[in-house]
């Protein structure tokens, strides 16, 4: 990517639409705008104006033009917005316009956003965020990534960083004043507090859990012995016939996904094999294994088998509309019937309550994979400063635990890291 290229891209959404806008940025988009469209409007005012092909004058459309000039823009850059009408052969003729003008091409991937990152209007916990909110399905993840791309996880890495800079500064006055075999204890020792004291915070926000469990969503896996009712409970949670339902066993022979979104939270449905202790079946068999791992891996176990399962499971009893099963036991968390609905809405009720204990709080920063190893990595160094008495040990520890949150917000990182990210945008972002 170079900065002097002048992209575009539509970035309302596939056509056809009512209206389909256009972004062009980099410094030829002022001149862009007015070969299309001619004298321009002023500064973000929108302006309508007829679009021509400057070849031959043929008019493109009847379009409102927006013009912001950086640096005071998304990217940094001039930036012309083109707000036409969302057909696709408008659309087309407009791009195939702009594509043939020297010095501009269309956008890839994440491009826009990446701009704004290099010019520093974002940083990279942003434009995380911003890639979540993109890809949100639910209203906690709508909420989650609405923190981030507004500036939370920001917020709580220069507080950090501001601490870690002033405990640094203490260190180098130290360092700078007197001897090294001289620093003052009492100096030492009000580092090693004020150390201990950043450390435990920034645990405190690792302690809670991550943001991928939003975004992959609570994993409920439905296991108990064969015939016990697990597919027919499964397809009424899914509410719909995601699973074959039969009376012969071993029908579920592999494990079976679906993803439900319940009160704004997103769960992943797994459906097993039967867990059978012996089988003269080998595919069973594969069947088994597979459920057994699935119940290891899972969030929350439905365990629907008479014979206790897992003691972390929620055991459920079921098939409780059929004749000798109507009164529950009373080791049993919930009695129901998946072909009635008796007791749906308690399981859901209790897998809520389970699933919103290991969810990030929505009121709290969230840290993503790579943001908690970087965090993590920092409270190791901090920990480090705190346990020593050498003040140019506790110099250099401090030193790498701020580099640490630079690349957490993206001030110190690679190429390689910002390709991976951004090329899982939509063009046109």
């Amino acid at each position: 990517m170079l900065a002097e290229e002048t992209i575009f891209a539509v970035s309302s959404g596939a056509p056809p639409a009512a209206i389909a806008v256009l972004r062009v940025s980099g410094a030829g988009a002022l001149a862009a705008a007015t070969t299309l469209a001619g004298a321009l409007p002023a500064e973000r005012h929108a302006g309508l104006r007829r679009l021509r092909d400057p070849s031959d004058g043929t008019m493109l459309d009847s379009a409102l033009v927006l013009v912001f000039r950086g640096p005071a823009t998304a990217t940094g850059e001039d930036l012309v917005e083109l707000h036409l009408h969302g057909g696709r052969a408008v659309v087309a003729a407009v791009e195939r316009v702009l594509g043939a003008m020297p010095g501009l091409r269309r956008a890839e991937p994440g491009e826009f956003t990446r701009r704004a990152l290099m010019a520093g209007r974002i940083d990279l916990t942003e434009a995380e965020g911003l890639g979540d909110l993109l890809a949100a399905e639910t209203e906690t993840q709508r909420r989650a990534a609405i923190t981030a791309a507004d500036g939370g996880v920001r917020r709580r890495i220069e507080g950090w960083s501001s601490r870690l800079l002033a405990l640094s500064a203490r260190v180098e006055a130290e360092l700078d004043f007197s001897d090294e075999d001289d620093v003052s204890p009492l100096a030492l020792d009000i580092i090693a507090v004020e150390s201990a004291k950043l450390a435990e915070d920034i645990d405190s926000v690792l302690d809670q859990p991550p943001i991928e469990r939003l975004r992959n969503g609570v994993h409920v896996v439905l296991a108990g012995p064969p015939n016990s009712g697990k597919s027919t409970l499964f397809n009424a949670m899914a509410d719909r016939e995601a699973a074959i339902v039969s009376s012969i066993a071993g029908t579920t022979r592999d494990r079976i996904d679906v993803p439900v979104s319940r009160n704004g939270v997103a769960y992943l449905l797994t459906d097993t094999a039967g867990l059978a202790e012996t089988t003269a079946d080998p595919i069973e068999a594969i069947g088994i294994v597979r459920a057994q791992r699935a119940v290891q891996e899972a969030d929350i176990v439905l365990w629907l088998g008479d014979e206790q399962g897992p003691t972390t499971a929620l055991w459920l009893h079921p098939r409780a509309d059929q004749p000798g099963r109507e009164k529950m036991p009373s080791d049993r968390k919930i009695s129901l019937s998946a072909t009635t609905g008796l007791g749906l809405p308690e399981l859901w009720e209790a897998i809520d309550n389970r699933a919103r204990a290991m969810l990030p709080r929505l009121d709290e920063v969230a840290l993503n994979r790579r943001q908690r190893d970087l965090a993590l990595q920092c409270s190791q160094m901090v920990v480090a400063a705190s346990e020593s008495t050498d003040a140019l040990i506790i110099a250099e520890h401090l030193r790498m635990a701020l580099a640490m949150l630079d690349r957490i917000t993206g001030h110190s990182d690679t190429e390689a890291m910002l390709d991976t990210l951004f090329g899982n945008f939509c063009i046109g972002k």
